[in-house]
């Protein structure tokens, strides 16, 4: 029996498509006013993540500064800094490390996590939280975990619906995609 591609690739378009028609809409906003309040208090907005989830913190970066004029840190890209903290302390301190230089209160700290169970990304959101800071988690169903710890930890959480780790990352930056453009749309940017 071969490989069929065309009924592999449908299978994943598919089942990306009903991840994102069953996507939370309540979380999605929610995460969208928190984006909203800390641009309108001038706060700043840092971003965290492990693996493909540290790409799409420095997609949002990039766009989000440029774009919406808001201040945004992907602390995955400053690799010095990162596995200083990785070495100096331990792996799952590289971004308590870097909050605490950073994050002032009233800043939004958003994790992209795709099992929402990473102990870097987890100590960096109770940082956050413990130091007044705003917290949102951009996760997913991964191996039927519903989002992981992270969203009892969290102000706001957005579940890509779907168990696998590619769809949910393709969520990831659809969600920061989406929350981009409804700030410009409504800003009139």
């Amino acid at each position: 029996m071969g490989f069929d591609f065309s009924d592999f690739a449908d299978s994943y378009i598919n089942d990306l498509k009903k991840a994102l028609d069953d996507i939370s809409m309540d979380s999605l906003k929610g995460f969208w006013e928190l984006v909203e309040l800390t641009k309108k208090e001038g706060g700043s907005i840092h971003f965290i993540g492990n693996g493909g989830s540290a790409a799409t913190p420095s997609h949002s970066a990039g766009d989000w500064s440029k774009e919406l004029r808001v201040r945004t840190i992907a602390h995955t890209d400053n690799i010095s800094s990162f596995t200083a903290w990785a070495n100096d302390t331990e792996y799952s301190n590289v971004f308590v490390g870097q909050l605490s230089t950073f994050i002032r209160s009233g800043d939004l700290v958003v994790a992209y996590t795709g099992s929402g169970n990473s102990s870097n990304v987890i100590n960096g959101i109770n940082f956050a939280k413990e130091n007044g800071c705003k917290t949102a988690a951009i996760t997913g169903d991964y191996k039927g975990m519903s989002g992981g710890k992270i969203v009892s930890l969290v102000d706001v959480a957005v579940i890509a619906p779907t168990q696998s780790m590619e769809r949910i990352e393709d969520i990831q930056l659809i969600v920061n995609h989406i929350v981009k453009e409804a700030i410009k749309s409504h800003h009139g940017l």
